[in-house]
């Protein structure tokens, strides 16, 4: 890890973070004892109210990051909301406010809400009566409730932009900065990021103060254990065939199918069902509360495909995803990464297929293995019909 450019190594445990007693049950609860870097890196400098401005992998724990101060400094007594967190996407948002209820859990009267599009806003107004300090809210569903007056930020003291590159990528840099000139007394600001887009520096350079930048680099030892595969076609129609076989016979309880369109995201799920493979989709047309309801059926184990496009499956924090499928060759190197490490989280292994099945979709796999430097293995199909690893040109 980085700090301000300097190599810092030292590690430590939650207990030596000077952390309240409340706080410290909610995280041993979790049976968290070590903090990961980019937690120890940016508590102690959240805590003194500084402006941060950090770099680090997918999985690597930011929302505590940013969690625990923020719910540290809360004043109970003050029913105003004193901390915001934006975030790009409703799952994502939803995710956040789970961790964060998790760690308010034992520091009575602070509470939360969550503000997304897509949902009824009068059951959020009503929420937002209740008089949480804590609004987590994703940009555009945050003006509309300025608009309307029915939240209240003038005395929001620390701000948190999660996965700040997505959300400046999906066009909303216009609604943060309207939101950000709106907080006159706002302390700090925490941008939280897995790349540090121009975009994110643009942000940085206007409305933070000296920030305090961390990097977590993605060493060998915290570096997913995820096994890719390239799995190289004749025709688009071996796609279904593959994945179901992949499926079946890989034994997988748990895999997420990654396509670029909610029309084939939709297709590929009504087949797989088809072939008895428990199976749903989601993406941006799905109403949030189905969306909500399928990604609770995943997480129990009740579905064993989660088909999805990149947006709808952007954040989501489910530990023991078997592997992961490709059906589609993604359009951004970036989507790559993200949907990959979908899998072999928390030190578990992970497998992740991408089917190639014509030239263009070559090519931009070619890409995505020079630009990433990825170990990907080829499998393609012998003349008896099964997969057979293909050697590699040195």
């Amino acid at each position: 890890m980085e700090i301000n450019g300097e190599q810092v190594n030292e590690t430590k445990t939650y207990a030596e973070l000077g952390l309240s007693e409340a706080i410290m049950k909610a995280i041993g609860k979790k049976g968290y004892v070590q903090a990961t870097p980019v937690q120890a890196g940016a508590i102690p400098y959240f805590m003194e109210w500084k402006d941060v401005i950090a770099k680090a992998p997918t999985g690597t724990g930011k929302t505590f990051a940013f969690g625990i101060p923020m719910v540290e400094h809360i004043d109970p007594a003050c029913e105003d909301v004193q901390g915001l967190v934006l975030a790009p996407t409703r799952e994502l948002a939803v995710q956040i406010q789970e961790e964060l209820r998790d760690l308010c859990e034992f520091k009575e009267g602070v509470r939360t809400v969550c503000l997304y599009g897509g949902a009824p806003i009068d059951k959020q107004i009503n929420t937002l009566k209740k008089r949480p300090q804590i609004v987590v809210a994703t940009p555009g569903r945050l003006m509309d409730h300025m608009k309307r007056r029915t939240v209240r930020l003038d005395r929001v003291q620390t701000v948190v932009l999660d996965e700040a590159d997505r959300m400046l990528d999906m066009g909303f840099v216009r609604d943060v900065t309207r939101i950000l000139d709106q907080l006159k007394h706002r302390r700090n600001l925490g941008m939280f990021s897995a790349t540090i887009s121009r975009e994110v520096m643009d942000i940085s350079w206007v409305y933070q103060r000296d920030p305090v930048e961390i990097t977590v680099r993605p060493v060998e030892e915290s570096k997913p254990d995820i096994q890719q595969y390239r799995v190289d076609l004749d025709t688009r129609e071996q796609k279904l065939d593959t994945i179901a076989a992949l499926i079946t016979h890989g034994e997988y309880e748990r895999a997420i199918a990654f396509c670029n369109t909610k029309n084939m995201t939709d297709r590929l799920a009504g087949l797989l069902k088809m072939r008895g493979i428990t199976c749903e989709a989601i993406h941006g047309d799905i109403q949030q509360r189905v969306r909500e309801k399928t990604l609770e059926k995943f997480k129990k184990g009740e579905l064993r495909v989660l088909v999805a496009t990149d947006v709808a499956a952007r954040g989501l924090d489910i530990d023991d995803v078997d592997a992961v499928f490709n059906y589609d060759v993604p359009d951004e190197l970036e989507n790559y990464t993200h949907r990959i490490g979908r899998t072999g989280r928390a030190k578990r292994h992970g497998v992740a297929y991408t089917f190639v099945a014509n030239i263009t979709e070559g090519i931009r796999m070619d890409e995505i293995v020079r630009n990433t430097g990825a170990e990907v293995q080829r499998l393609k199909y012998d003349q008896d019909g099964c997969l057979m690893l293909v050697d590699q040109p040195r």
